[in-house]
């Protein structure tokens, strides 16, 4: 069956099947089976095609709105952990330990890294001196959004000392060579742990606490949703403020 809609769409703006063929970057006789035989077009070249044409593109093509099936299980997807109190503190230091090129922490306070590992500082230190680049970003006790989580998760006052009393632990690694420490105002909206290409990232539930709240392990597979968050990561440290010795 045709598609009269592209049809008079495409005619009433002008468009020839060689011009829309190249805005969306396919041959012509492509666009030609669009209009006469009525075929639909990969959703990228279909969205291409509706952008040039200005025109929705589910208008265009209504076999477009049936929802793309879910994978399963995402590649990137290593383990998913009901809370972050079921994961042992074991996964952490050995991910840590094993990192070569990065380590970048992100949290409010995640006193639990110090309070199950005391060596924590120690095994930054090694990390730092085999060439491993570290950031550190932990939360600003004053900021107005720290101390809205602390009333959201119903620490009160609670989570600002925490929040300096993690400084307190990372403070002795400022002016260590390949680690920087910084604090930050965010809205947290999880918490991650990252080592090289393995990252885990600790959700953040309205009302919940951490400790609480799911955790999941990514492995990084081509991009997707690890570099998500590592671009949050960066998003976040470009507005954090260094620690100073």
């Amino acid at each position: 069956m045709p598609n009269e809609r592209l049809r008079a769409v495409m005619g009433s703006r002008g468009w020839t099947h060689a011009a829309l063929a190249e805005a969306a970057g396919v041959d012509p006789k492509s666009v030609e089976r669009w209009v006469n035989l009525g075929r639909t077009p990969h959703r990228a070249t279909a969205m291409k095609a509706a952008a040039a044409l200005q025109e929705d593109v589910h208008a265009l093509w209504p076999a477009l709105r049936q929802a793309r099936p879910a994978r399963a299980v995402s590649s990137e997807l290593v383990t998913l952990y009901e809370q972050r109190a079921e994961v042992p503190a074991s996964v952490f230091v050995e991910l840590l330990s094993q990192a070569c090129r990065r380590i970048d922490l992100l949290a409010y306070a995640a006193l639990f890294l110090h309070e199950a590992y005391p060596r924590l500082n120690d095994l930054l230190r090694e990390r730092a001196e085999e060439g491993c680049t570290i950031r550190i970003a932990v939360g600003d006790a004053d900021a107005a959004n720290v101390q809205q989580r602390g009333r959201e998760e119903k620490f009160g006052h609670g989570i600002e000392s925490r929040c300096r009393l993690a400084l307190l632990h990372y403070r002795p690694l400022v002016g260590v060579p390949g680690v920087e420490l910084r604090t930050h105002g965010t809205t947290l909206y999880n918490s991650l742990y990252r080592a090289d290409d393995q990252l885990l990232v600790n959700a953040h539930v309205w009302g919940v606490n951490a400790y609480a709240a799911p955790v999941w392990h990514l492995r990084r597979d081509h991009g997707g949703m690890f570099d998500t968050y590592t671009e949050s990561f960066d998003a976040v440290w470009e507005t954090a403020r260094p620690v100073e010795e």
